[in-house]
């Protein structure tokens, strides 16, 4: 009995295509009539392993897919002439698949994409909740886990592709360093198969857990308590924070600190010797969606950074362990920088901070040191910065038995260095103003500046 072969749709250029790429779903039962006749027809079969291993009995040439992906376009190149080359792709081929790439590789008339269940979509009916709207995240042989990292930021639900390398424990263990915690996994391992499971796990769980290849994992944000949430305010009362012994910066300061800073909306913000995280936390204020990476080196203060962010639901904030001024050339360049720590290492730290500054970027530095003001004053200046310093001297009322008295804390001083267009144009003006006034006024500027320097003295 002769088999009836498939129709296809003639593209405009009048050629048929002759790559047919199988979105095998979750296993061959995913498989129409019709995906099953492309495949029998066959003269060369491409898939990974797991793929090919459904087909044992179709006469083809047949061909694993790796990691390299190229290696497998330069094998179809390499057979074009034949009449039926068929790909196969787990889930859907065009859902974090290889449709795209041969779409790319041979042009979309050349290729046709025969879609299926996603992974993605099979996870969520498993737990039966809707996923749209859901970000989701591939991890299949990416190194760089910035997309991650914010949508751990931003997203109360998110779809996680893993790899072997990448796994649940992996990802439970990088959620717990960074942010200290707040979500549930769901893991789901093998679907399709008879080894199918699927069930919800804490992070701590995980971590320890051993899981069956392949899998996904589905990470929900877990709600904290009412009573342990607040919202973020600028010069928030510093007993809202979880700190060491006083050792935070002053609400007060804060609120100037921010001022100095000149957030807007969109930034990147590196808080340096971030301590309790509190110019962190209340940067989120100003920045919105932007990014907010704090950077410490004391693991009590890392906690305290994250219990903090967990208690005001501050998302965008990543917590970097590193000993300044070491641990700077893989962060995200920021358009403001925040120092509060840096001891004798400042002026280092400040040198090795501001190679990574945008362009129109500001940096603020608060110290109690009177070495430290200068040396934080004179490194910016050396470095090109335009430098202004002022002092913040805060006294709060104390009760006393019949009236209150003033408790004057220590006093900080904020400098704040701006490298940008906007000060070589003040300055420009300054200038060229100073110079119409010179020829115009020769003796009363004389005669002004001998004043000035006799009041000076």
């Amino acid at each position: 009995m002769t088999k009836t072969q498939p129709r296809k749709s003639r593209p405009q250029n009048g050629h048929y295509p002759c790559i047919d790429v199988i979105g095998v779903g979750l296993g061959p039962d995913d498989l129409t009539p019709r995906h099953r006749a492309i495949i029998e027809r066959a003269e060369i079969l491409l898939g990974g392993k797991r793929l090919l291993a459904f087909f044992p009995d179709v006469p083809a040439e047949k061909k694993s897919i790796g990691k390299d992906l190229d290696d497998a376009i330069t094998y179809i190149r390499r057979r074009m002439a034949r009449t039926s080359i068929v790909v196969l792709a787990s889930g859907d081929p065009l859902f974090f698949g290889i449709g795209a790439k041969l779409i790319d590789a041979f042009g979309p008339d050349r290729v046709t994409i025969h879609p299926n269940v996603s992974s993605v979509a099979a996870a969520f009916a498993r737990i039966k909740e809707s996923w749209s709207g859901v970000r989701i995240v591939s991890l299949h042989g990416r190194k760089d886990q910035s997309g991650l990292l914010r949508a751990l930021a931003e997203e109360e639900r998110i779809a996680v592709l893993t790899d072997p390398e990448h796994g649940p424990g992996w990802l439970a263990r990088l959620i717990l360093d960074r942010l200290g915690g707040g979500f549930r996994m769901a893991v789901m391992e093998a679907l399709g198969t008879a080894a199918e499971r699927h069930r919800w796990y804490r992070l701590e769980q995980a971590v320890a857990g051993k899981f069956a290849e392949p899998n996904l994992v589905v990470l929900k944000r877990e709600a904290q308590p009412v009573a342990a949430r607040r919202r973020p305010a600028l010069g928030a009362p510093d007993e809202w924070f979880d700190h060491h012994r006083g050792l935070i910066t002053k609400s007060e300061v804060r609120a100037v600190t921010l001022a100095k800073l000149r957030l807007t909306a969109g930034q990147v913000l590196w808080d340096l010797g971030a301590g309790s995280g509190s110019v962190a936390i209340e940067s989120s204020l100003f920045i919105g969606k932007g990014r907010i990476v704090a950077v410490e080196k004391d693991p009590r203060r890392i906690e305290q950074i994250k219990t903090n962010a967990r208690r005001f639901a501050v998302r965008n904030l990543s917590v970097v362990q590193a000993v300044l001024p070491a641990g700077l050339a893989r962060l995200p360049k920021p358009d403001r920088i925040f120092i509060g720590g840096g001891g004798g290492d400042l002026p280092a730290i400040i040198a090795k901070a501001v190679q990574h500054l945008k362009p129109n970027g500001i940096v603020v530095i608060n110290t109690v040191l009177l070495q430290n003001m200068h040396d934080a004053s004179a490194a910016l200046r050396q470095l090109g910065f335009a430098a202004e310093t002022v002092q913040v001297q805060i006294h709060r009322s104390e009760p006393m038995p019949w009236s209150e008295r003033l408790e004057a804390l220590n006093p900080v001083w904020i400098i704040t260095g701006r490298r940008n267009s906007e000060v070589r144009r003040r300055r420009a003006g300054e200038v060229k103003g100073e110079v119409r006034r010179g020829k115009g006024e020769v003796g009363s500027s004389k005669a002004e500046g001998g004043r000035g320097k006799k009041d000076e003295r």
